[in-house]
């Protein structure tokens, strides 16, 4: 274990502090809040209690759990690795980690069998595993091989300076060159497995911006920067415009031109600082042949 001790600044919310001076999410810090595991003055303390400067904040960190899943020979693409970091571009199709219970055919399963080491941050399911893309979007996402790599990243996604672009095919000919979409963000109430827009005020922020890359007759290709990374949140965003992404069977059209896997998009660029070295580093992958078909099609049309 690992016990964490700070001297409190004036803050609405003790996870906030925490997650500023430690790296973890304030998910995380909650969880080991609601252990027992964060103590103020002495004392356990929620999450959700604020802090005066001066109060002494203590913080203690378990042990990474063994990892749950096991390896498994998938094949899968890994852009860059180093002892700190790798990166690699998700196929369509492959789950990032699988729930409890259920540990096969994820991509976890496969950095195991390629990786010799992952960070323990995440936990038994979720060995490595900074942040994620959905099963269906294909692309980029950056993997920790230790932990302190793994808190490293976690800030600067949390503190915007990790910059994630995102191509999209969607439904419609959207008229703005480009635009910044922000809005409250959370389970959706008419239906809890779902994500949705939420009045302004609620929820969590949102954040996303958008340029428009090439229009055709009833399509726009569209590249997406996200601020925030919220669950679907792209995909949902582009619902708000009014221009769902083609092929998205939970918030796009029923009715759907094209026979697909699952939605057009695609995590194409992502730019860090090394955890290690503090290096600038850019990485891009080229979009899959399955959007380049549909996009060669729309075209040919054109």
């Amino acid at each position: 274990m690992e016990h964490k001790l700070f001297t409190a600044e004036n803050s609405p919310r003790a996870d906030l502090f925490v997650s500023g001076k430690t790296g973890l999410s304030r998910s995380q810090v909650k969880r080991l809040a609601d252990g027992g595991a964060l103590l103020v003055d002495g004392a356990p303390a929620k999450a959700s209690r604020p802090l005066k400067a001066g109060e002494r904040v203590e913080l203690t960190v378990p042990d990474p759990v063994p990892i749950a899943a096991q390896p498994e020979d998938i094949p899968v693409k890994i852009v860059y690795e180093d002892d700190d970091l790798a990166v690699v571009d998700k196929p369509q199709g492959m789950v990032v980690h699988a729930g409890a219970g259920n540990g096969s055919g994820t991509l976890v399963n496969a950095l195991l069998f390629r990786l010799e080491n992952l960070s323990g941050v995440g936990g038994a399911i979720r060995p490595g595993i900074v942040h994620r893309i959905d099963k269906d979007t294909s692309g980029l996402l950056v993997v920790a091989k230790n932990d302190p790599s793994h808190l490293s990243l976690s800030a600067q996604i949390k503190e915007k300076t990790c910059r994630r672009e995102y191509l999209a095919l969607l439904e419609g000919v959207v008229k703005e060159d480009g635009g910044r979409i922000a809005t409250g963000f959370g389970r959706d109430p008419k239906d809890r497995l779902r994500m949705a827009v939420l009045p302004p005020g609620t929820g969590k922020a949102a954040v996303t911006e958008f340029s428009v890359e090439e229009r055709f007759p009833a399509n726009t290709l569209v590249r997406f920067r996200l601020e925030t990374g919220r669950t679907h949140q792209i995909r949902v965003h582009a619902k708000y415009m009014g221009h769902p992404v083609v092929g998205d069977k939970t918030y796009g059209y029923k009715k759907q031109r094209f026979a697909l896997e699952g939605q057009l998009l695609h995590a194409c660029e992502l730019e860090l600082d090394h955890p290690k070295t503090g290096e600038r580093m850019k990485f891009f992958s080229p979009l899959p042949e399955h959007f380049e078909r549909i996009l060669a099609i729309l075209r040919r049309e054109s």
